[in-house]
């Protein structure tokens, strides 16, 4: 399991469907790069409809690539890239700010990530974010909501490469959200990796597949949901396989999934196997999935697990539609986009100075519009990078409910560890990063040699000064910041520095901390 139970109904108590999104006019894409298989969805989402423009998908098995290190191997890494190459050609007409691309349990895992995402990025032109367990639970409750809807209590699950994820939830709203560390890829490659089907493998893999999910037993058991459905690649491949052979109309019933196992015990290998409905690429991890599902099926009391119309891909598009509409509709932002709720609800828990928050937030947000000056929402990121800056802010007192002392280090291991709706892993590290830098050595910071960053991190640090005596102290109406050809230069009013000497101690200590950085440097000057 990734982490210990999570009730998202604090985060999420409503669908956001307070106001209209103002989503982008165009199709929206989304990449889902899993363990098993990416996909490519194209679409167009027109008040809250959903029409499909495109689909690709492609076995990648990047999950398999995994060495005995952690690391992914150089034959994965082609494969993958490849893939992404030919999805880029594909993507060539759709704007960078209508496109996600999430990936999700083996670049969690992956010791060298980073570096893959980096050549990725370069193949694919545009940024891959890679999700929490919990984030990629919500987005795939996220797509079987608004695919099919319904108001009755509802299990869902999703059987991927390298984790399965469980969701109880009902209408939009998911309750609960776990990611279990077990997926048809590795179960598959660990008990039938030379390609036999045996007795005493299905043994195996159901044992462990059970103990990786026994402790979700109380959390999702049967009286709290009354349809179980599965979303996306294993539970839809052995509802094809079952309905295409007649043994069921499609549902997964645990008769169906015994008579599925008999028949890869009869065939005793893989490449044996030749069913009708059987795709040749789901051969190598049809045992891992159904030793899954036949788990589930035992230790949940699912009688029937119908196959889910919604899955990863479409809940990113709908989630990219809503931070469009966000961006479009600021007086709406925090309906529209779920991760305003979550920063909300993490002020709440850490018991955030509001007043504080805010003071620091606005003060910063107009340092740093004179700083990288407005040039539309359209330009792509740019949105982004404000609000990543307004988050920071909000959220950079957090650390003070664990010390006083040093409490930027502690925000910034809570912003880059705790359960955020709505963030990706990425994104989180990134707020955390402009939280560590508001106060202290300037040296700490791996990515200050980014300009954007570099104006990110000023602005928080020069707001947060200048409120730190939390209250207001004229703000920006004595005060003008401009990016000079050495760096930056900050002039004050000079009736304004003479009553407040303290604040231009800090600030002298300010131009210190960044002539030490090397990366910019500020000039202080009283007009």
């Amino acid at each position: 399991m990734q982490s210990s139970r999570h009730d998202l109904a604090d985060a999420a108590t409503e669908a956001p469907t307070a106001a209209p999104a103002a989503a982008a006019n165009g199709p929206l894409a989304a990449i889902d790069i899993g363990s098993n298989s990416f996909r490519l969805e194209i679409g167009h989402i027109h008040r809250g409809r959903y029409r499909r423009i495109d689909y690709l998908k492609e076995t990648v098995r990047l999950g398999g690539g995994l060495d005995y290190e952690g690391r992914l191997t150089e034959p994965a890494q082609q494969r993958g890239l490849a893939c992404l190459a030919r999805f880029a050609q594909r993507l060539r007409s759709v704007p960078g700010v209508q496109m996600r691309a999430v990936a999700t349990q083996t670049l969690r895992e992956a010791r060298n990530r980073d570096a893959f995402l980096a050549r990725a990025r370069g193949v694919l032109g545009h940024p891959i974010e890679v999700i929490s367990g919990r984030e990629e639970a919500r987005l795939i409750f996220a797509g079987v909501a608004r695919l099919q809807p319904s108001d009755r209590p509802r299990l869902v699950i999703d059987i991927g490469g390298r984790s399965t994820e469980m969701i109880l939830g009902r209408g939009r709203v998911p309750r609960i959200a776990e990611s279990f560390q077990v997926g048809s890829v590795s179960l598959s490659m660990r008990y039938f990796g030379d390609g036999r089907y045996t007795a005493e493998g299905f043994r195996a893999a159901q044992i462990a597949a059970g103990a990786e999910l026994e402790e979700a037993l109380q959390p999702f058991a049967p009286g709290g949901w009354v349809e179980a459905l599965g979303s996306s690649g294993t539970a839809g491949a052995v509802s094809q396989l079952l309905a295409a052979n007649g043994v069921t109309d499609g549902a997964i019933t645990p008769q169906g999934l015994r008579w599925c196992i008999g028949a890869c015990l009869a065939a005793g290998h893989q490449d044996k196997l030749d069913l009708p409905g059987l795709k040749p690429e789901r051969r190598a991890v049809l045992g891992g999935g159904l030793s899954i599902l036949y788990t589930l099926a035992m230790q949940f009391g699912i009688d029937a697990l119908q196959p889910a119309r919604g899955a990863l891909r479409q809940g990113v598009l709908f989630d990219l539609s809503d931070r469009l509409g966000a961006a479009g509709d600021p007086e709406h932002a925090a309906v529209l986009d779920v991760r305003e709720l979550s920063v909300t609800e993490l002020q709440r828990r850490f018991g955030v100075d509001l007043a504080q928050a805010d003071r620091v937030r606005v003060l910063a947000l107009e340092l740093y519009e004179r700083l990288v000056p407005e040039q539309g929402l359209l330009i792509e990121f740019e949105d982004e990078r404000r609000r990543e800056l307004g988050w920071a802010a909000s959220l950079h007192e957090i650390g003070m409910s664990v010390s006083h002392h040093d409490h930027h280090r502690h925000s910034a291991y809570l912003l880059a560890h705790v359960d955020a709706p709505g963030f990706s892993q990425s994104q989180q590290r990134r707020v955390a990063e402009l939280v560590l830098g508001h106060r202290g050595s300037l040296a700490k910071l791996a990515h200050l040699g980014d300009e954007t960053v570099a104006a990110q991190v000023l602005a928080l640090r020069l707001a947060a000064l200048l409120c730190h005596a939390r209250r207001d102290e004229g703000g920006s109406g004595v005060l003008r910041l401009e990016l000079t050809g050495k760096g930056a230069r900050l002039a004050i009013d000079s009736d304004w520095a003479t009553g407040h000497p303290r604040t231009m101690y800090l600030l002298g200590e300010e131009v210190a901390s960044w002539a030490q950085s090397g990366r910019m440097g500020l000039r202080i000057e009283t007009v």
